[in-house]
């Protein structure tokens, strides 16, 4: 038995040197990192650690599928894995390949964004951008996307391999229902371009994905007018029957707000302190009812899109239900 052992492990050894060499002689413009590659080992989970052989850092999508397709004609022999990864926000080890390729997508960041304006608007980016950035060239066009996540810095390629969910998912779906088109490179190394008609079983597949039937690229993104103004309010619940169901209500209304979430607070680290602190003086809201004894609040985060013309009359959502509730324009 150790004598087998130790023939498989120096089978193993022996091909470490191969696979390296490999990969070092491949035509691409970006490079391989084989040193630092720790940060690689980590996401916002935290939960695994897996460390990669390499770091591909692509300066084109080229360099993407021309890595990919070498990996598939290695073989399974090779053992090798392939993860993408943008800004490790995965939970469960998504985002790292344990003794394979890591592609670092935030490489492709710099290639630029193309904005389509008309009555169907459309933003062409790479699947490495974030969408903080898509947001802040969009309104230089007047022009945002339809549904976000509550955290704009993460990458299009990775929301659209889960699903992109917020409180706009009621109105519009998930970022996933808001795609025109993708640019994919495939398990063989493939660049394919799907949407709805065309390839439509790959498209429908990468979308929500978790990033087993290829790397996004490149994603077509319905836009919408983007509105001057929001206003915001968040409104307090010890009551989860109350919450549910006034949540049900906003969701399932034609013409209530325009974003509406949920979520659920552990009250015990002095997070009423730094609420207080954002609430309108010239509200009479008696936020000490609340005492940070270690009770279970609920929240409904809700906010209301207009224009300035519109200011008055969106003005007069005044206190919707008799909870605790905040709100800033």
């Amino acid at each position: 038995m150790i004598l087998v052992l130790s023939c498989i492990a120096i089978k193993i050894n022996l091909c470490f040197p191969n696979i390296l060499s490999s990969l070092k002689t491949l035509p691409i413009d970006g490079h391989f990192n084989f040193e630092q590659l720790h940060h690689a080992a980590k996401d916002f989970g935290n939960r695994y650690s897996f460390l990669p052989l390499a770091v591909l850092h692509p300066n084109s999508v080229s360099d993407i599928a021309t890595t990919v397709k070498h990996i598939w004609q290695m073989g399974p022999g090779s053992d090798l894995t392939v993860a993408a990864r943008g800004h490790g926000h995965s939970l469960q080890g998504q985002a790292q390949a344990h003794g394979g390729i890591v592609i670092n997508m935030k490489s492709l960041q710099g290639l630029k964004m193309q904005f389509h304006i008309g009555n169907l608007p459309y933003v062409d980016v790479s699947g490495g951008e974030l969408w903080i950035n898509i947001l802040r060239e969009g309104l230089k066009h007047g022009l945002a996307p339809k549904s976000w996540t509550d955290y704009l810095h993460l990458t299009v390629g990775g929301t659209l391999s889960n699903a992109g969910i917020s409180g706009q998912a009621f109105r519009h779906g998930p970022q996933i229902s808001n795609v025109h088109q993708l640019e994919v490179v495939t398990g063989k190394g493939e660049v394919v371009t799907c949407s709805g008609k065309q390839n439509s079983d790959l498209f429908h597949g990468v979308l929500g994905g978790l990033g087993q039937f290829g790397i996004i690229t490149r994603a077509r993104i319905s836009l919408e007018p983007a509105p001057e103004m929001v206003k915001w309010i968040r409104v307090l619940y010890t009551d989860f029957a109350t919450f549910t169901r006034d949540q049900e209500e906003l969701v399932s209304g034609e013409s209530t707000f325009d974003y509406v979430e949920g979520f659920v607070i552990i009250n015990r680290t002095g997070l009423l302190n730094n609420w207080r602190s954002s609430f309108n003086p010239q509200d009479p809201v008696q936020a000490s009812k609340f005492k940070s004894d270690g009770r279970t609040l609920f929240c409904l985060e809700l906010a209301k899109y207009f224009n300035r013309d519109e200011t008055a009359v969106v003005n007069r959502v005044r206190r919707p239900f008799n909870h605790q509730w905040k709100q800033r324009n």
